[in-house]
């Protein structure tokens, strides 16, 4: 299984290149898009664009599920911030205020 990317056209061009399957959702069908992701690959990488559209509970859920490993990535435009692993550690392991 080949992994998947979720994110803008151009940040997709270098992922098929190499050789990932990409989807390039739609506003609005970023969930979908990212469900269809998560139904072919072991490995889903969302641009943090991207991820900003996709309702926080369904991130969440695609995040903490074991299989497939949903990473957020820095997008081309860094607009939004990618999260910082670091951070959210911490915070599950209740060292730090959520």
């Amino acid at each position: 299984m080949r992994p998947c990317y979720v994110g803008d056209e151009v940040s997709a061009v270098g992922f098929r290149l190499a050789g990932a399957s990409v989807f390039i959702p739609r506003r609005g069908e970023e969930a979908a898009a990212l469900a269809a992701a998560s139904a072919e690959a072991l490995l889903v990488l969302v641009a943090a664009e991207t991820a900003a559209r996709i309702p926080a509970d369904v991130l969440e859920q695609a995040q903490t599920a074991l299989t497939p490993l949903t990473l957020i990535v820095p997008d081309l435009h860094e607009r939004v911030p990618a999260p910082d692993p670091a951070v959210r550690l911490r915070r599950e392991l209740g060292l730090e205020e959520p």
